[in-house]
């Protein structure tokens, strides 16, 4: 089935899209986006991806754009792939204008609309692998802005410090702030065990508020384990008996090793493989 792009109503091969130079999200950043799983050819919380892309586009003042329109949009898009297991790339910029640092007038304002849907088979294949192991990874300071909360296009710290732990030889790099705080991976939130109690940091600006976060919440919630929702120290994260780190296409990813030093026994631990299976079930079976 195809891998397809979409550009403002308009569906073709990925390859022969293109957006203007002066598109805003190009030049500025001044973008958002979410990216959406399938399973068995449905979309897995495409509600709550969409509910979160219409939070992000009012907190950067972008003009109103309605939850149906998107929804709908959404929907036309991904029943012309036809792909049972696929991620779907949703990205709105405040359109195409001449370069200026001010916003243009709201009521001028013309969004663009992109949409791209790709299969991941072969990327499943390789999460899986690693999923078995358990990654490591590396602690980076985090030098992102002030509003992680809104999911926009702005990664470069993101991608550099994605960058600087492929570089050292591990798969990721978590967040701590300049106080020591534990914040997120490159592109994940982070959960940690200890004790059979489980920590995460809470929903603030310094942290996006995962849809598969809030998903193992829901589960942590439904089995009836403890969980704290709480800042807490890097040397917290260090002495954990399980690390894990959650998102759309990481789904649940264990953590074996952090800065080289062995977390727990080294290998994925029970309440990990407990969450990952419970959420793979959700996946699969939406209505369980």
């Amino acid at each position: 089935m195809p891998e397809l792009a979409y550009l403002n109503g308009k569906i073709s091969a990925i390859e022969d899209a293109f957006v203007s130079i002066e598109d805003r999200g190009y030049q500025f950043g001044d973008a958002v986006y979410e990216v959406i799983p399938s399973h068995n050819g449905r979309m897995f919380k495409a509600e709550e991806h969409i509910k979160r892309m219409i939070y992000s586009l009012k907190e950067l003042k972008f003009p109103n754009v309605s939850k149906k329109y998107l929804y709908d949009e959404l929907n036309l898009f991904f029943s012309k792939a036809k792909l049972k297991r696929a991620a779907v790339y949703i990205q709105i910029s405040r359109g195409v204008y001449k370069r200026n640092h001010c916003l243009p007038n709201i009521d001028e304002a013309k969004i663009q609309f992109v949409m791209t849907i790709r299969d991941i088979l072969k990327k499943d294949a390789e999460t899986a692998e690693k999923r078995k192991k358990g990654i490591s990874v590396i602690t980076v300071n985090d030098a992102r802005w002030g509003r992680c909360d809104i999911k926009t296009v702005q990664l470069l710290a993101n991608s550099l410090a994605k960058q600087t732990a492929l570089d050292t030889g591990v798969n990721d790099a978590i967040f701590i702030s300049d106080e020591g705080i534990v914040r997120e991976a490159s592109s994940a939130n982070i959960f940690i065990v200890k004790d059979e109690a489980i920590f995460t940091h809470p929903e603030t600006f310094n942290i996006l508020g995962g849809v598969t976060r809030s998903e193992i919440i829901s589960i942590i919630k439904k089995k009836e384990l403890t969980l704290t929702e709480n800042f807490y120290a890097a040397e917290k994260l260090m002495n954990a008996d399980e690390v894990f780190l959650t998102g759309s296409i990481t789904e649940v990813m264990p953590v074996v090793f952090v800065n080289g030093n062995k977390i727990g026994e080294g290998v994925p631990g029970k309440i990990t493989t407990l969450l990952y299976d419970s959420l793979l079930k959700r996946m699969i079976n939406p209505i369980d």
